[in-house]
C-alpha cells in the first residue's frame, strides 16, 4: 500500500490527515514507495483531486488557493504523462514516440521556466500527469527504451507540442501561439480517422455564449449573428466574427475555445450548424493539431512505422539526440 496523505488547506496553514499544522508550506516524503495524495481545495472550491505519485511533494498556500508540486525524476515523470496522455494499451512504437515527446517537452519548459516555482502544470495546460497509477509494463518498457532521447533542432530542446487528433493537416505553431518554428510546420495527417474525436457536434445555450464573452470582459450586446470570418492556411478558423447590439467583435477561433470549454469546442476546425437558442457547432479534430497528432502517430505505429519515424515525420527536420549531447544552457532573453 502507498504511503497516503489528505490534504484540506485552511486559513491559517493546513489540515494534513486531520492533523492541523498551521504553516504555509510542508514537505511530504514518498519514503521511496508512492504517495497517494487526495487534495480537498476547500478555499477555492471544487472537487478532491487525486494523484498516486513517486517524489517529494511541496504543499503551498497561494491565497486562496494550495499549490501542489511533485519534484520527480525526469524518467518516471515521462512514465506518468504517457500513460495519462495516451492508452497505456497502444502499440509499443507510438508509447516511444510519446515518451520522447513529453520528456522533449517538459526540457524545453524547464529552460524557459527556470525561475518559477515549478516547470509544467499537470493538464492539458501543459502536459496531463497523473503520477503512477496508470504506468504498466509496455508504458515503463516504451520509457526505458527511449530512456534519455530528446527531440533538438540546433541541439536544443523543441517545442515538442502534440494533440489528439488532426482530422486533417496539422497546423502552423505560428497560428496557434505566434512561435515561427521551422519544425512546427502543418504537414498532412491522412492517418487519424479511427479517432473518436474525429467527428463531433456541440450545442452551446445562447446565453451562456452570451455570458462567456462578457466573463472574459468582452464588451458584448444582445448577439444577432456570428460566423467564422478568416481561416488558418490548414483550413481551421482563425477568426470568428460576432455582430451584436454594440456593434462587432472579432475573437480569434483559439481564444473561442478557451473561453467557450476546449471540451466543447474540440478543435478549431467547425462550422456553426445553427443559431437559435442554442449555438450549434459541428467539427472536425481536437486539440490545437500543432506537431504530433496522437491518433495519427497509433495509425502509423500499426502501420510498421517505427517511433523515430514518427517523430520526424511531425517534427521535420529535427534530430534525435542523447540528453548528454543536448545544450540545456540558459535560453537568451528575447
Amino acid at each position: 500500500m502507498p504511503n497516503a496523505a489528505t490534504v484540506f488547506p485552511t486559513e491559517n496553514g493546513l489540515l494534513i490527515n486531520r492533523q492541523r499544522i498551521e504553516t504555509r508550506w510542508v514537505l511530504l516524503n514518498d519514503h521511496g514507495q508512492n504517495l497517494k495524495l487526495t487534495v480537498h481545495d476547500g478555499l477555492a472550491g471544487g472537487p478532491p483531486r487525486q494523484w498516486e505519485v513517486r517524489g517529494d511533494v511541496i504543499l503551498s498556500l497561494q491565497g486562496k488557493y494550495l499549490l501542489v508540486v511533485n519534484h520527480v525524476n525526469i524518467e518516471k515523470y515521462v512514465a506518468g504523462v504517457v500513460s495519462s496522455e495516451i492508452s497505456p494499451d497502444w502499440h509499443e512504437e507510438v508509447l516511444k514516440a510519446q515518451a520522447v515527446a513529453a520528456r522533449t517537452y517538459v526540457l524545453y519548459k524547464q529552460l524557459l521556466n527556470e525561475q518559477a516555482l515549478y516547470d509544467v502544470v499537470a493538464s492539458v495546460q501543459d502536459q496531463v500527469y497523473t503520477g503512477a497509477k496508470q504506468v504498466n509494463g509496455s508504458v515503463q518498457q516504451a520509457v526505458d527504451d527511449t530512456r534519455g532521447q530528446v527531440l533538438t533542432y540546433e541541439q536544443r530542446p523543441i517545442f515538442a507540442a502534440y494533440s489528439s487528433t488532426a482530422a486533417g493537416p496539422t497546423e502552423d505553431a505560428f497560428n496557434v501561439w505566434a512561435k515561427d518554428l521551422p519544425y512546427l510546420k502543418g504537414v498532412d495527417c491522412p492517418f487519424d480517422e479511427g479517432s473518436p474525436r474525429y467527428q463531433w457536434e456541440t450545442a452551446i445555450p445562447f446565453e451562456v455564449f452570451e455570458q462567456s464573452l462578457r466573463n472574459e470582459g468582452l464588451v458584448v450586446g444582445a448577439m444577432a449573428t456570428l460566423a467564422p470570418y478568416t481561416f488558418t492556411r490548414a483550413g481551421r478558423v482563425n477568426e470568428v466574427r460576432i455582430l451584436h447590439s454594440k456593434g462587432e467583435l472579432i475573437v480569434r477561433g483559439q481564444d473561442l475555445r478557451r473561453i467557450l470549454g476546449y471540451s466543447k469546442i474540440r478543435s478549431t476546425q467547425f462550422h456553426i450548424a445553427g443559431i437559435g437558442q442554442e449555438v450549434v457547432f459541428t467539427g472536425k479534430g481536437a486539440g490545437h493539431a500543432v506537431g504530433l497528432c496522437q491518433w495519427g502517430a497509433k495509425e502509423m505505429a500499426e502501420l510498421g512505422y517505427r517511433y523515430e519515424s514518427i517523430l520526424q515525420y511531425y517534427y521535420p527536420g529535427t534530430d534525435l539526440l542523447p540528453y548528454n549531447r543536448v545544450d540545456m544552457s540558459p535560453m537568451p532573453s528575447s
